[in-house]
């Protein structure tokens, strides 16, 4: 009933929670306080209007810095919120190792498969490490603003995991450049996990493909950096050489 009587002394005020329009909040509790003036006599105290007027306009300025700050982190956007390719040009080269790793959760009915290298389309570990290797270097054909680098070195191993029945996967890229290789390591292991789960299909559909992540990064301006606390995994000793060269 209370609602009743309100709405037939604010009859126009009903639009103001209603509508879909982008009416500015100002703007809209200035007109409500007018309504108000006219019924009652008086608009109701400034300090409330004015309050919620200027805590509104403070919680929009703070959540547009937020959305600056954070889009300029961004490098991959730019000034007009665009996709775009990062220019690497002014960057020095330096030596890159990335690290990446997945799991491919099997089930033990196919882990007994192939473990056994009983599968009916061969020998599933070595057909993803290959896969895994060919897939590093398309990286930039697979991800559309990835530069197009000359890998140096991909390493891709696979072990079986009795503990899980699952296949551990690890990747490694390497290159002497302007930008880091990350992606091709992540690519290298994210390939390979498919090619699993293509070479098993046949026998269950329930493969799981998990955990694909950085595990470690060497080179370029941001240095370091390694999921472990105790610093980078040690990069094998062919990439050093080949880094060498």
């Amino acid at each position: 009933m209370l609602l009743r009587r309100f709405g037939a002394v604010f009859p126009s005020s009903r639009r103001l929670f209603c509508s879909n329009s982008d009416h500015d909040l100002a703007s809209t509790i200035a007109e409500f306080n007018k309504e108000m003036e006219s019924v009652f006599g008086e608009p109701p105290l400034s300090g409330i209007s004015d309050s919620s007027s200027s805590n509104f306009t403070a919680e929009k300025s703070e959540i547009v810095s937020q959305m600056d700050e954070n889009t300029s982190a961004l490098t991959h956007v730019g000034g007009g919120g665009e996709a775009q390719m990062v220019d690497v040009s002014p960057k020095k080269s330096t030596d890159r190792i990335a690290v990446a790793s997945c799991n491919v959760i099997l089930g033990k009915k196919v882990f007994d498969l192939v473990l056994a290298n009983q599968m009916s389309k061969g020998d599933v570990l070595s057909v993803a490490k290959i896969a895994g290797i060919s897939g590093a270097k398309h990286t930039s054909t697979l991800i559309p603003l990835c530069h197009n680098i000359t890998l140096t070195h991909v390493r891709v191993d696979l072990h079986l995991n009795p503990k899980n029945y699952s296949v551990d996967i690890e990747g490694e890229a390497a290159s002497t450049g302007k930008t880091g290789v990350e992606m091709e390591a992540m690519t290298a292991v994210t390939i390979a996990g498919l090619t699993v789960y293509d070479m098993c299909k046949a026998a269950s559909k329930d493969i799981q493909i998990t955990n694909v992540r950085l595990e470690s990064k060497t080179g370029g301006k941001s240095g370091q950096w390694s999921r472990e606390e105790v610093g980078c995994l040690k990069p094998s000793d062919d990439i050093k050489k080949n880094l060498s060269v």
